[in-house]
């Protein structure tokens, strides 16, 4: 993905999801009261117009087939409000901008900014409320990590040191000999690969069309690449690879991602809704894509995070796995940002989960500060929008560490 990247100056987004996604029949629809102007088709995912982006993202249980995060019947957990919103002005390119500004120049439906655990601003654009979900592109990636912390911490799997052939024996002999679950995670496997979408021949296109015909065929596209680093040596975006750690947490745990994550996550923390997660042919979730839940469950989950893994009292994540995870291991290829457990991390520490999009998750432990931002951008990587968004984390951060809300 770097070189794409490079040559859109854009964020990194898990265009693999979607292209397995588009190769399924459509769900069942289910009734809704809502009325329905636009069905967006599933095989033009990433090509949905601006209309059916709005309908799409926030309905993908009714275009796809999907898996429930079931919530289970604990208690909603109420996010504590700051006395009054925080006032957000800055300068981008040499004009102002405040918060209408900001979503309106990005095209902003869900945005939600929590200090030390309050909310101190939350709005919606026209085509999200409250009460409905949006999907998450790769901002899913984080999560899918998240869920290797909690294996561990189970005991499922013994260390992120151990190689992947002990949980995915189906790869021995392959490129990822000797390539460790740390590795997979930092994406610095050394195995070659190319995320290039407008190349046919690409292995994120060539993945897709096995897909189509002959179903899941992760290990086996997988299994078959050549290696072009040392193991641990050299940076590489590979979203087949987070398809990898999804399906080694499902062998571990004996469980589907969607499951583990309600049992771990979901059922603990509060969620207000179920969340739903999109699956690839084989009936199995599309580890790195298309996880949707709504604006304030983004946020619990964040402050899951924040908290070191606590859920219910339980603590579901090894005690030092959140700032492993989001140590700079390996300089990415996106605005200068490092690479930790599929966390993107910044210089001063703060650290993001991205999609493609305009989807983010942006992360200042220095003031507790969580920032969540949902998107409809009208291409898959914008520079102009994902500069300006990254102007307003900052803004942010020097606003709430200059004058803490009350």
């Amino acid at each position: 993905m770097n070189r794409w990247l490079q040559r859109t100056g854009g964020v990194v987004g898990f265009i693999l999801a979607a292209w397995l996604v588009s190769t399924v029949a459509p769900a069942s629809v289910q009734p809704d009261d809502a009325v329905v102007d636009v069905r967006p088709e599933p095989g033009r995912f990433l090509f949905w117009t601006p209309a059916e982006q709005k309908f799409g993202y926030r309905n993908m249980e009714r275009i796809f087939p999907t898996r429930v995060v079931s919530r289970g019947s604990a208690a909603i957990a109420e996010l504590p409000r700051a006395k009054g919103e925080l006032p957000l002005n800055f300068v981008h390119n040499g004009q102002p901008v405040d918060t209408d500004a900001f979503m309106r120049d990005t095209n902003v439906e869900g945005l939600l900014v929590m200090v030390h655990g309050r909310v101190v601003l939350e709005r919606y654009g026209a085509d999200l409320t409250a009460n409905e979900r949006w999907t998450s592109w790769s901002v899913a990636k984080s999560i899918t990590s998240t869920l290797v912390g909690a294996a561990i911490q189970d005991g499922f799997i013994h260390s992120i040191e151990d190689p992947v052939t002990r949980y995915l024996p189906e790869l021995s002999g392959s490129a990822y000999d000797a390539v460790t679950l740390r590795q997979l995670l930092t994406m610095t496997s050394g195995v070659r690969w190319s995320e290039d979408y407008r190349d046919p021949h690409s292995d994120v296109n060539q993945f897709a069309h096995l897909s189509e015909h002959s179903g899941h065929s992760v290990l086996g596209y997988m299994a078959g690449l050549k290696r072009e680093a040392q193991p641990g040596t050299r940076f590489v975006y590979k979203t087949g690879e987070t398809d990898l750690i999804g399906l080694l947490v499902s062998r571990a745990t004996h469980k589907g991602l969607a499951d583990y994550l309600s049992e771990k996550i979901w059922s603990h923390a509060g969620m207000a809704r179920d969340a739903v997660w999109a699956l690839d042919a084989s009936g199995s979730e599309l580890s790195g894509c298309c996880l949707s839940m709504t604006l304030e469950d983004y946020a619990r989950f964040g402050l899951f995070f924040m908290d070191g893994g606590h859920a219910g009292g339980q603590q579901v994540l090894p005690a030092n796995w959140v700032s492993e995870a989001t140590h700079w291991a390996v300089r990415g290829d996106t605005a200068n940002l490092g690479y930790g457990f599929q966390w993107w991390v910044g210089e001063d520490r703060t650290y993001q989960a991205l999609g493609i999009f305009g989807q983010a998750m942006y992360f200042d432990p220095r003031h507790e500060l969580l920032v969540v931002v949902l998107g409809s951008w009208p291409s898959a990587s914008d520079k102009g929008r994902f500069a300006e968004r990254q102007a307003f984390f900052e803004a942010v951060s020097k606003a709430v560490s200059s004058a803490p809300p009350g």
